[in-house]
């Protein structure tokens, strides 16, 4: 059914066209989440502020037209998507106020958890809410989901820790339980509403059968249906209604903001794995430990364990276990180092009588604290990885007795067997009673879709009748068992339910068919295909953890959002369908503005690269191959070409002034349609390179100097207070540390081949990659000499796949960490420096090595939140400086106290200057202008 004309109208009048999105490219790309299930929205809206979304739910309330909100779309059961209009947070929902030392934190819903916890971190506080999606799962899918974790429980859930909540109801009606004003109003404008809220507590509580199945239900983990444990915790209409919001998915009201009460995040913890020789014994450790000191109890059964035993980095003794083996993986955390050991002992002590195949004892060391908890959080990605092309991921959670969990463990294997479910595996929140089992589902033919409605009716039946446990823990009810409710609830729990919806939302506008529906067969319908596209993507859950760390998120697509694009495109060309359209739009939006660094495949957790895939399509339209070839085998041609362009700039600007050359540049650029690039302030000037000549025999130890092509040809811009060159800057350094410095023979036509790679012509890409690692064998003596890369970009594409160990490549946080400290002394300066770590530098594994120099040089270092990429991407940022712009758009304002920024890539540099107000650059500048060389010690 189309939306009604007056609705539409009125949005148009209220959202800005730049964030109405109903074009089929941007429906698509918004129709999925991390489920199982698509519905492709008619109109998606960006919304910014909580005006907004009250007028859009009075337009919505008026004219019947269903809405759903969404905040990252991690959600596992179908409860972020819609099929009418999909209401998607913006940026300016970011908001933050730690309140009472730490005690308290009040919160917008687009604050993702793990940065709420970044900010409490230093007073050693934290959320209560621990999800796994926590790191980009945002605040309002938090709360309206319940969401759990490992050490969560029931006891730290947001129902249990909030403290108050600011809500907007399906009328578009505001209330703030922390505002004494909007209660007052509040109480006025909706007494009737209030008093039928209290009176159904009163009937709840006098129930006491019903308030005593209530009581029983939610000793358990469990977020099935709406939260009625609020009609008998509380009898204050205002704190019912508020607690209702929890776990209600988005079907009662939209969460505007919400207070914490925190919980300590204690410095000192140790984890330890103890495998026991079957189901029984691992499960009756369970309610032992449940007395004792533990902040987290994760089982893990065989089949999870041998989903991980081949995993690179697992140990050895992982594929030696038994068939019937299960393991606990336990943690404990402290406040103090003594109190941590005195708990592990207590611990330890508790479980001495049960028989145990294999033990790993508890560590307070990284490393193998990391490898433990490293095996517990590969199994989900352990069964994506090799599910069959075409099928899908799906993770369930439910909750047994503690006292029943080896039978539920037991019963729940069987029908795994019974359905033919043979990868499946289990692992999950053990204190709780709370299992997680993973399984692949197809669902391109009916005789599929039976199979998985008769497994999942028998998971229903064992669950939540034979056990009376919860069929959602912390997923959420969703789609996905919303036909299950009432079979857990009974009769008359569910028409409760029914009966809060619909004085909450008399028109059914909220999330319809998500947590109650009408339709017995929700969980059967729409179902989201997943059709091969390319190997590089195939094992793509489409679950979001990518997002936050792309910079062309909120401007064009998200990783996740291209590889369905891409997926779809696939589809419909298979199947006969005209895909031009799709594709000209797809250029743009999915391959234009990727800046295709890789940063998604640290957050994925099959480990994607959809910068990959970028590549390879630009690869297949590069159709210049032949002018590739020129320039790469005329390369120092090409550099004399940049630099000679960048004098002509510059020489404009000495012409015109900065301000009428950029206006005329943006004019310029429009013209062309966007053809040629954007001049700014911070261009570089052209370097004019003058190498000296071959180093001098000497006692000093060598190190060949790699200047990349860009250090070669960039130099600083006109107005920064910096005006040495970046290679004659490094040059000094390590001479200032004692190195005799040593260049690469015919430098100037010496590339990694990065700007080939990018551009989507691999073969020249590589040429250039296998000339350049030549001259560097050579240059360092077959490798008896490191060699300092001074561009981070350059010395990732150098060192991925790098089959010769002779050489020893160095970008400049490495080197400066390993070669330099030692031979240098550094006094402090005490002016903030912003720190901007690179996307190569986090693939190289030196963000916090970078840091740590930058700490030894200033004491006040600034690491902008949220800022993970940005954006400039090699030359994107000139042809496409809208990526660039956009991934930095909030840099201005955490950088203002600085008075320069610092970084590992010249090109970065450029836009990160530009958008930060600051000059930013290399971190030799900095290294060098605080240190001296150390003097040599006395001899004894």
């Amino acid at each position: 059914m189309s939306l009604p004309a007056a609705f539409l109208n009125a949005v148009e009048r209220l959202i800005p066209r730049e964030r109405r999105f109903d074009d089929p490219l941007s429906t698509l790309a918004f129709g999925t989440d991390a489920s199982f299930y698509r519905l492709i929205p008619q109109l998606v809206l960006r919304v910014e502020s909580e005006r907004e979304v009250v007028e859009l739910l009075r337009l919505a309330h008026a004219e019947r037209v269903a809405v759903t909100f969404r905040a990252a779309g991690t959600s596992l059961s179908g409860q972020a998507i819609s099929d009418s209009v999909l209401i998607v947070l913006g940026d300016n929902w970011n908001g933050r106020e730690i309140r009472a030392g730490g005690a308290q934190i009040r919160l917008q819903p687009g604050v993702i958890g793990a940065s709420a916890n970044a900010v409490l971190a230093p007073l050693q506080r934290k959320i209560g809410p621990d999800p796994a999606s926590i790191n980009a799962a945002k605040i309002g899918g938090i709360v309206a989901n319940n969401s759990s974790g490992m050490c969560c429980g029931t006891a730290q859930n947001s129902y249990q820790t909030l403290a108050g909540l600011r809500l907007v109801l399906a009328d578009g009606t505001v209330v703030d339980s922390e505002d004494a004003g909007s209660i007052a109003a509040f109480r006025k404008s909706h007494a009737a509403l209030l008093e039928q809220l209290a009176e159904l507590g009163r009937q709840t509580r006098a129930n006491s059968a019903l308030a005593d199945r209530i009581r029983h239900k939610y000793r358990l983990k469990n977020t099935t249906g709406l939260s009625l444990n609020a009609l008998v915790d509380y009898d204050e209409p205002l704190d019912i209604l508020n607690h209702l919001m929890v776990g209600s998915e988005g079907t009662l009201g939209f969460i505007s903001a919400v207070t914490y009460d925190t919980v300590p995040d204690y410095p000192h913890k140790a984890s330890a794995l103890i495998v026991f020789p079957d189901v029984a014994n691992c499960c009756r450790a369970v309610p032992v430990l449940r007395q004792q000191p533990v902040s987290a109890v994760e089982l893990l059964d065989r089949r999870s364990l041998r989903s991980v035993e081949n995993m690179q980095g697992m140990p050895e003794w992982v594929r030696a276990l038994s068939d019937g083996a299960c393991a606990l993986l336990i943690e404990s955390r402290a406040a103090s180092q003594s109190l941590l050991h005195e708990q592990i002992a207590q611990i330890m002590a508790s479980i001495a009588g049960f028989p145990v195949e294999k033990q790993v004892d508890f560590s307070e060391d990284p490393a193998v604290y990391n490898q433990l908890w490293k095996i517990r959080k590969d199994t989900f990605p352990a069964v994506g990885a090799v599910r069959r092309t075409g099928t899908t991921v799906i993770i369930e959670d439910v909750t047994f007795p503690v006292e029943q969990l080896a039978e539920g463990v037991n019963r729940l294997l069987e029908l795994f067997d019974r359905h033919g479910y043979r990868e499946a595996i289990i692992f999950g929140h053990a204190l709780e009673g709370n299992l997680h089992f993973v399984f692949t589902q197809g669902f391109d033919s009916e005789a599929e879709k039976a199979r998985y409605e008769a497994f999942m009716r028998d998971v229903a039946q064992l669950v939540a009748v034979e056990f009376g446990g919860a069929l959602k823990a912390e997923h959420g009810t969703g789609r996905n068992m919303a036909p299950f409710v009432e079979l857990e609830w009974g009769a008359e729990a569910y028409q409760l339910m029914w009966k809060i919806k619909r004085l909450l939302d008399p028109r059914g506008i909220l999330n319809p068919d998500v947590v109650l529906s009408a339709d017995p067969e929700i969980h059967l319908k729409n179902l989201k295909p997943l059709p091969a596209a390319d190997a590089i993507v195939d094992k793509c859950i489409e679950c979001g953890f990518c997002e936050p760390v792309c910079p062309s998120r909120g401007l064009t697509l998200t990783p996740r959002q291209r590889i369905v694009i891409w997926r779809d495109i696939q589809a419909k060309k298979r199947a006969g369908i005209d895909t031009t359209e799709l594709e000209r739009a797809y250029r743009y939006h999915g391959l234009d503005t990727c800046a295709a660094t890789g940063l998604c495949a640290q957050r994925c957790p099959v480990g994607i690269n959809t910068g990959d895939l970028v590549r390879q399509l630009r690869a297949a339209g590069a159709g210049h191959a032949g002018t590739a070839r020129w320039l790469a085998g005329h390369f120092a041609t090409v550099l004399k070409g940049t630099r000679l362009t960048l004098a002509a700039a510059d020489s404009a600007r000495k012409l015109l002034g900065a301000p009428r050359l950029a206006a005329l540049s943006a004019g310029l650029r429009q013209l062309s349609g966007e053809r040629l690039p954007q001049w700014t302030a911070a261009m570089p000037q052209p370097v004019r390179l003058q190498l000296p000549a071959t180093a001098q025999p000497s006692d000093q130890p060598r190190v060949v100097y790699l200047a990349a092509c860009v250090s070669r040809a960039m130099g600083p811009a006109a107005g920064d207070a910096e005006q040495v060159p970046l290679l004659d800057k490094t040059r000094a350094l390590l001479e200032k540390a004692g190195f005799a410095v040593v260049f690469p023979d015919n430098l100037d036509n010496l590339c990694c081949g990065q700007p080939f790679a990018s551009k989507g012509y691999p073969e020249q890409a590589e040429a250039k990659r296998r000339e350049l690692l030549d001259a560097l064998l050579a240059a360092s003596r077959g490798g008896l000499d490191p060699v300092y890369c001074d561009t981070s970009p350059c010395t990732l594409r150098l060192v991925q796949d790098l089959a010769d160990t002779r050489l020893k490549l160095f970008d400049p946080v490495k080197f400066i960490r390993e070669h330099l400290l030692d031979r240098l002394e550094f006094v402090p300066q005490h002016e903030p420096v912003a720190v901007h770590v690179t996307c190569s530098t986090q693939h190289l594994g030196e963000a916090q090595g970078l840091i740590d120099i930058v700490s030894r040089c200033t004491t006040q270092v600034v690491v902008p939140e949220g800022i993970h990429c940005c954006g400039f991407a090699g030359d994107k940022g000139f042809n496409r400086p809208e990526l660039n712009a956009h991934a930095l758009r909030s840099l201005k304002d955490a950088v203002q106290q600085c008075g320069e920024g610092i970084s590992t890539s010249r090109t970065c540099e450029i836009g990160l200057s530009h958008h930060a107000g600051i000059d930013y650059h290399g971190l030799v500048y900095l290294v060098d202008r605080v240190t001296r060389t150390k003097a040599p010690r006395p001899s004894a």
